[in-house]
């Protein structure tokens, strides 16, 4: 800056020797128009600077920003398991109410497919996805003959100091004409759930806006107070329902690759969202 008004001085006095010494008007007009173009040129010369500085600061800011990534450990929880556990687990810490341990899911009404097998295929979908965008992930299970209920796998991801839970599940209901993909996360008011809900619901949004943006069918974000592996967790978990297996078209459509691929990516991506921009 301090060159710059050096420059301006002193074009400004030889401006005025020549007004001063040749013809008047004439040359005051050259002058002028001279100190003029200079003004001009540096201040497009600092408009240029300004933008490739706020370039490089932007592209240090997402490299960075990638390289957290390798820090961050993601827990992916494909729900359910081969066979269910009915003995009973306490729903929430200290809570006399109590659940079955956990459940094998529901069947495909069309595919035969249980909902076991279908989330597990979904969920490994996506821990590819996340590993190719340098995350670390855990998983609950990696075979469907286990035994691991809610709250253990809430546990498991508390335990390993995971950064987001994502619960992999199929919905299933009486009315077979209902479709779509929702998004489950803690209640804001639940008991036990509000120092996780604010990034779940940061979360959730992220995920949506980009199921949304790829087309998938979304029915919405839905707050639970009681669902263990919700009550247990100390970390931000979204649930996942990928769709419904009561409908036929559904249930045939969530066993097709492509279709796990699709929306696993957009799950993917709003999780990476969420990284970058928190």
């Amino acid at each position: 800056m301090k060159k710059y008004r050096i420059l301006v001085l002193s074009i400004m006095t030889i401006a005025i020797i020549i007004i001063f010494t040749s013809n008047p008007m004439s040359n005051l007009n050259k002058g002028t128009g001279l100190i003029g173009n200079i003004i001009k040129q540096n201040e497009q010369s600092n408009d240029e600077k300004e933008a490739k500085d706020n370039k490089v600061n932007d592209n240090s800011t997402k490299e960075k920003n990638k390289a957290d990534q390798k820090e961050i450990l993601i827990c992916i929880d494909p729900g359910h398991q081969e066979k269910g556990d009915r003995r009973p687990e306490q729903v929430a810490p200290g809570s006399g109410q109590t659940k079955a341990r956990v459940s094998s899911g529901a069947t495909g009404v069309s595919t035969k497919k249980p909902e076991y097998i279908l989330n597990l295929e979904a969920s490994m979908v996506l821990k590819h996805i996340l590993e190719g965008k340098g995350y670390n992930i855990v998983m609950t299970r990696e075979s469907h003959n286990v035994n691991i209920s809610n709250a253990e796998r809430a546990q498991l991801a508390n335990d390993k100091n995971a950064k987001m839970v994502i619960r992999i599940h199929a919905d299933s209901i009486s009315n077979p004409s209902k479709t779509g993909a929702s998004i489950l996360i803690p209640a804001k008011d639940g008991k036990y759930t509000t120092s996780i809900y604010e990034e779940s619901s940061k979360c959730a949004n992220l995920v949506q806006e980009k199921m949304k943006n790829d087309g998938i069918n979304i029915n919405g974000i839905f707050e639970r107070n009681d669902l263990t592996g919700f009550n247990w967790s100390k970390v931000p978990v979204i649930l996942i329902e990928m769709g419904f297996l009561s409908n036929h078209s559904e249930d045939q459509m969530m066993s097709n690759p492509e279709y796990q691929r699709k929306l696993m990516q957009s799950v993917a991506d709003g999780v990476e969202e969420y990284f970058l921009t928190n």
